[in-house]
């Protein structure tokens, strides 16, 4: 890292310290609505998006798929948080030759609470030799200044689901790219691990086996045993993934990046895949479709969108 004057260093600071106030925690995202019955699991399904509406019930069968997690954890190189809820949410197109298409919902497949990374600043990057990080750490006194939220951040649609792997184990049931966002008032509002053009790509898998049921219902979220609607619950699963890499910080200080190699240093970063990790305990798991081939052909997307929204409370 190239020497900085301390005149650019304190305006820098000051800048930074200025910042934080408008550093928000977590990602906002607009409120989801309630829907009724078996629906209520796939409040974000894009069932409004032109490939499932285009959908004929025949060669293409559109399906909502919603995965959540209360807590778990991931490890990034030599740092390991303890996360928060997780929801991940997308619509599937099933084909007649047992493909699929993933469709992701307009705000991102997946939301997830920020994490608090442990130690903060202090435990991130200080003690350091290199004269800007030194700096930071001499006024790392106030806790607010201190700490550091993790929120992970959808970056693209989701590929390669397989509804079979959901209810085995030890096999990846879908390819999600993320990047983690890292907030603190002297990291700057863009400090990222992982980016849209060089994402981490995790591929979670059952570690313990599900339970699973299959209930039907109509179009209005209502339990009917003879429904056009079912639904596949998939329960109880702890899923992880230790295959995935993870590139080194990037933006990390106002967006000058001056605080990207102290990040990466303490952190490990960048780590090839093996020395990562992520555990999402007592996940619930739902899919739900039109119950048979050909109900409600060549329409099938359009209906299926119409019990949807016929679903909104």
């Amino acid at each position: 890292m190239p020497l900085v004057s301390s005149r650019t260093r304190l305006a820098t600071l000051s800048a930074l310290t200025a910042l934080g106030a408008f550093v928000s925690v977590g990602t906002a995202t607009a409120a989801s609505p309630q829907l009724n019955g078996s629906w209520a699991p796939f409040d974000r399904c894009p069932v409004d998006a032109p490939a499932m509406l285009a959908a004929d019930g025949l060669d293409q069968a559109p399906q909502c798929v919603s995965s959540s997690s209360a807590s778990g954890s991931i490890k990034l190189g030599n740092t390991t948080v303890v996360t928060g809820r997780t929801n991940l949410q997308i619509g599937v197109i099933q084909n007649a030759d047992g493909t699929n298409t993933v469709v992701g919902p307009p705000a991102g497949s997946l939301i997830a609470d920020s994490a608090t990374v442990p130690g903060g600043l202090l435990g991130l990057m200080c003690p350091s030799d290199i004269p800007f990080i030194t700096d930071i750490c001499r006024q790392l006194t106030d806790a607010n200044l201190n700490k550091i939220t993790a929120t992970v951040e959808s970056v693209g649609t989701p590929s390669q689901f397989d509804q079979i792997a959901g209810v085995l184990t030890d096999m990846p049931i879908v390819r999600i790219p993320v990047r983690i966002h890292l907030q603190n008032p002297f990291l700057g509002s863009n400090c990222y691990i992982g980016t849209a053009s060089n994402p981490i790509m995790l591929r979670p898998s059952n570690l313990t086996s599900p339970d699973f049921s299959v209930e039907r219902f109509n179009g209005d979220g209502t339990p009917n045993e003879e429904g056009d609607l079912s639904r596949l619950n998939i329960l109880g699963s702890t899923q992880t993934d230790k295959t995935f890499a993870v590139p080194g910080a990037s933006g990390c200080g106002l967006g000058l990046g001056l605080v990207n190699g102290a990040v990466n240093l303490k952190t490990g970063l960048p780590a090839a895949a093996g020395k990562n990790s992520i555990t999402l305990n007592n996940t619930q798991t739902y899919l739900t479709g039109l119950y048979a081939p050909g109900v409600a052909a060549p329409d099938a997307g359009k209906v299926f969108a119409q019990n949807w929204h016929s679903a909104v409370k």
